[in-house]
């Protein structure tokens, strides 16, 4: 019989557009030891990690939570739980993950119109108020950044736009939060939904989520408790849900004063999660987000420093992540693989249109440091080099501590 190893991963930087490099507070948070799902120390917890998701996600829905899974369960909780088969949904796409809400929202029955845009390009208001008027969806749904492609849609008029139209706004932020400024409440937004293994600096597996009143209010209007958990008088629906796991009615009520018995809570990722909260709102929400802003700055000019040309629109770039377009002469994956091979590097690449021709750049969550941007930047010069491109030395790292001088904030660590 074989004796497996016990489990010894490689070291590894993770400058990709995620998962990255985890914050060690938030694995020795979750190495804690577990107690029972309704023990007073675990409920205790469930509340303040819902509180510190509040802060995170700048609002002050009491519906704040986490699902069970990645950031996906997130995004499929809050698509099953609103939509009933036959409403209407639009969804603008500009990258792969505006793809993912289209899929997930036709999985529920839903009719689903699209807007697509150029990857790299993201919509005017004035476009996405056209479609509403023409569709008048139950649903706008939008990524705010989508990794693929590094740019963010602007959100700050969407949630008025939605309600002027009667249309719920929900936003996919699992690319984004917490490196990019993302105001729920002064924005609109009735469900948000995140992931963890970004700008929040843990890993993927649990997914924060904030609902409005309104949106609850629908969410409410389609509970259905599970027979082997219903009590007299609980609501009974000939169409449910239709997931149980992702039912957000259910888990509200798991996550509030009822605590039913819907699942049994994944408490390791409970207490990354709310670790990751904590760490960010102890940085402070502001601080967290000009941090990425520094380092992303410092990673997109040390990158143009060393003769690559930058992906997409920069006016809505995202902080945290950089794409470039791949240099003639270079093999997109094996560059990649002697990244990781020879300096313990991961750098990505992109999906659909731009596989093979664009590498993505993440500086996010614990990488978005100083050490992890000169680091990256003095491999990839190396490995440009190599591959016969005429690199100018030290122009990566040059350009990048000449960004770090002029920012007003040189030395956020």
């Amino acid at each position: 019989m074989t004796t497996a190893l016990p489990i010894n991963p490689p070291a590894r930087l993770l400058m990709g557009p995620g998962p990255i490099t985890a914050d060690p507070r938030v694995l020795r948070a979750m190495s804690a030891q577990l107690v029972g799902q309704y023990d007073p120390a675990m409920t205790a917890y469930m509340a303040e990690t819902q509180e510190f998701f509040r802060g995170v996600f700048a609002t002050a829905n009491d519906a704040t939570l986490l699902v069970d899974g990645t950031s996906r369960a997130g995004i499929e909780a809050a698509m099953v739980s609103l939509l009933e088969p036959g409403d209407k949904v639009l969804v603008p796409i500009f990258g792969r993950f505006g793809h993912l809400l289209r899929e997930i929202a036709e999985r529920c029955g839903a009719e689903v119109h699209v807007l697509e845009r150029e990857w790299g390009t993201v919509f005017t208001t004035a476009e996405i108020e056209k479609a509403l008027i023409e569709v008048k969806p139950k649903l706008l749904a939008v990524v705010h950044g989508d990794t693929s492609t590094t740019v963010a849609q602007p959100f700050d008029e969407l949630g008025a736009l939605a309600h002027k139209h009667g249309a719920l706004l929900y936003s996919d932020t699992t690319a984004s939060l917490g490196g990019n400024t993302f105001l729920t409440d002064e924005w609109g937004v009735d469900v948000v939904s995140t992931g963890l293994q970004k700008c929040l600096a843990g890993p993927s597996g649990s997914a924060p989520i904030t609902i409005s009143d309104a949106a609850r209010a629908i969410i409410e209007s389609r509970k259905s408790i599970e027979a082997g958990i219903r009590t007299e008088g609980d609501p009974v629906l000939a169409n449910p849900i239709r997931s149980n796991y992702l039912d957000l009615a259910q888990i509200l009520d798991y996550w509030g004063p009822k605590r039913l018995n819907h699942h049994t809570e994944a408490t390791s990722m409970l207490y990354g999660a709310r670790e990751c909260a904590r760490i960010l709102l102890e940085e402070g929400l502001d601080e967290t987000i000009e941090r990425h802003r520094v380092h992303g700055n410092a990673m997109a000019d040390g990158l143009a420093g060393l003769g690559f040309e930058i992906f997409g629109d920069q006016s809505v770039r995202m902080n945290n992540v950089i794409g470039v377009h791949i240099p003639e002469g270079i093999d997109g994956d094996a560059g990649r693989a002697a990244m990781l091979t020879d300096y313990g590097i991961e750098i990505g690449t992109s999906f659909g249109p731009l596989h093979g021709k664009v590498w993505r750049i993440g500086v996010m969550g614990y990488n978005a440091r100083r050490d992890t941007v000169l680091t990256t930047l003095a491999a990839l010069e190396q490995l440009l080099r190599r591959g016969g491109v005429t690199v100018p030395v030290g122009g990566g790292v040059d350009a990048a501590l000449e960004s770090y001088a002029a920012s007003s904030t040189d030395g956020v660590a």
